[in-house]
């Protein structure tokens, strides 16, 4: 009844799913939609969705979590890019057959190591910064199973 309802009202016009029933906005945990396997990897919704965020929902090629302006989440400013979101469009771009493009955002990723290689739970795309929480364990995890999407 849940996964129904959802694909009933949480898809927009362009057949992407959305943050919200109603909304346009991309939300980067709709790439869980494929990794979760919610649908499948070749629902064209699950293509649109992953190409979408992979289009719209990053700065210098890194993924948001959302548009803060919009969603009102209760915090003022602005986020950097989330790393463990960035991962997980590493993988979900191999699941739908974009080889090329994730192996090339997974490097990029990689180079933003810290010297102990580790990441945080936020990267300034323009300067690699880290931000936030640092080490992130949960971005570790998104690191190696984007790596073995690319291996495999």
């Amino acid at each position: 009844e849940i996964k129904a309802d959802v694909l009933a009202h949480g898809v927009d016009k362009r057949g992407v799913l959305t943050q919200t029933y109603g909304s346009d906005a991309l939300d980067a945990s709709l790439l869980l939609a494929v990794l979760t396997r919610f649908l499948p990897p070749d629902d064209p919704r699950i293509r649109a969705t992953v190409l979408a965020i992979a289009d719209e929902l990053t700065e210098e090629g890194l993924v948001l979590r959302y548009r803060v302006e919009e969603t009102d989440d209760g915090l003022s400013g602005e986020e950097g890019t989330f790393t463990i979101c960035s991962f997980w469009l590493v993988s979900a771009l191999v699941e739908i057959g974009e080889v090329s493009r994730a192996k090339h955002l997974c490097e990029r990723l990689l180079s933003f190591a810290s010297p102990l290689h580790l990441y945080a739970e936020e990267i300034e795309p323009r300067t690699g910064r880290h931000l936030g929480n640092f080490p992130q364990a949960f971005t570790h995890l998104a690191l190696i199973n984007a790596v073995v999407h690319v291996i495999r």
